[in-house]
């Protein structure tokens, strides 16, 4: 948030007003460099942002926000709801896909459900992309499995995650480091001179961090709003140099699990996101300037509708595997080649290897009923990267995937600015 003077009293005026604590504004130079156009090599003044604390928030809802956050808690109790012919947890790796993908999304990072099921099982043959992409896969993976500990979080543990997000990218020199310069968001140049953003000086981001996991530690504030709280804090303060968004997107996830609002599933939160990055990013703009309530309402709208996709996912899931059963000629329930459909969403490549050790069968046993689902349309025939091995997967249920990503709202590349810093020399402080 880079303010000029008269902009500076007003957002004053407007934290004041609201009866907010004041978040801090500071005067930092920017000494000029020895590249770049003539504004980024010339000397100029410019303020960074320090948020508020927020490591004991405890702030009363205003009613808005208060009712979308009892609605997006109860949809997510929903989740837990055991019904019959409905398997949610099988839907766990399709939609913690789904949800690494809408998150690599915003950040400008395009794949699809059929090219990161095959990045995942050969990792070696992929693309610059796909490889960032399964980054996330692996990161949001690391965040529930930390959600899920017994023990408080740790800022060791948000270090982990982003460590694994950027490892083998071509970002992997960033992975786990907290910064030690001024970066900023939006702008042309190699200077902050026209950046949307600037985040807090180097100097104060250890001390945000400590803050923030001290919220995300607490146990008795309402779960969708405290993950709101610490996924818009987090991208306030920018700690990393490449990979914030995405990480800040995996913090949801460790908060929802932590309070146990969602043990089974990853709700696909970024896909809703992702249907307006323009929206999401005013959001986070909402939340600097004092408008928390409003992003926290916005917030949990999102984690509303997420949790109600996950439900249509599951029955449109459900409704693809008795169709595929079907053409297979409704093979006997104890049958390989059944156990292979039902298991398509959490193992969507299959060869006669993985097939075999998954459902304690030889491999005789796998190849024949693979060849025998390829046979009858369900499966088709792939090669993945160099493997000699053949693989097998199911057109129908990729396309059934990508379908429900978009049918979340169409996923528009319009006001997708990717809120990220460029990464530049520190200015010589003083």
């Amino acid at each position: 948030m880079l303010l000029r003077r008269d902009t500076d009293r007003s957002f004053r005026n407007a934290c004041s007003t609201k009866g907010l604590p004041l978040a801090e504004l500071v005067d930092r130079i920017w000494e000029g460099s020895g590249y770049g156009a003539r504004r980024d090599r010339k000397p100029f003044r410019y303020q960074s942002f320090v948020p508020n604390p927020v490591g004991d928030w405890d702030r009363p809802l205003a009613p808005r926000a208060a009712q979308a956050v009892a609605d997006a808690t109860a949809a997510l109790s929903g989740l837990q709801v055991t019904r019959p012919g409905h398997d949610l947890e099988s839907l766990a790796t399709p939609l913690l896909r789904s949800e690494a993908l809408g998150s690599s999304f915003i950040e400008g990072l395009r794949s699809s459900n059929k090219r990161l099921a095959l990045a995942a099982y050969e990792p070696v043959a992929v693309d610059p992309i796909a490889r960032a992409v399964l980054g996330n896969v692996r990161a949001m993976e690391r965040a529930v499995e930390l959600g899920a500990a017994t023990r408080r979080f740790r800022l060791s543990d948000l270090l982990d995650i982003h460590r694994t997000l950027l490892e083998g990218t071509s970002e992997e020199r960033f992975a786990g480091i907290i910064r030690t310069d001024q970066n900023w968001i939006g702008g042309r140049g190699l200077s902050p001179a026209d950046a949307t953003f600037v985040p807090p000086p180097e100097d104060r981001v250890p001390g945000l961090l400590d803050d923030l996991v001290a919220l995300i530690n607490l146990d008795d504030a309402p779960a969708v709003a405290q993950a709101a709280v610490a996924h818009a804090q987090f991208e306030t303060i920018h700690p990393f140099g490449d990979g914030n968004g995405r990480t800040g997107r995996c913090l949801i996830h460790v908060v929802l699990r932590r309070r146990g609002v969602v043990p089974l599933v990853v709700p696909p939160v970024s896909v809703v996101l992702a249907t307006n990055a323009r929206r999401y990013i005013a959001g986070l703009v909402d939340f600097r300037e004092g408008r928390v309530d409003d992003w926290i309402g916005a917030f949990a709208d999102s984690v509303t509708s997420a949790a109600q996709a996950t439900n249509r996912l599951s029955v449109r899931i459900d409704a693809l595997l008795e169709v595929l059963l079907a053409r297979a000629g409704a093979p006997r329930t104890d049958s390989v080649a059944r156990h292979i459909v039902l298991g398509l969403p959490a193992q969507p490549v299959v060869s006669a290897e993985v097939a075999a050790a998954r459902h304690a069968v030889t491999p005789t046993a796998a190849r024949a009923a693979l060849n025998r689902l390829e046979a009858a349309g369900v499966l088709v025939l792939t090669r993945v990267g160099r493997r000699r091995d053949r693989e097998w997967i199911s057109d129908e249920l990729f396309e059934l995937l990508d379908a429900f990503e978009h049918d979340l709202g169409e996923l528009s590349e319009e006001g997708t600015d990717r809120p990220m810093p460029r990464r530049t020399r520190p200015p010589r402080k003083r």
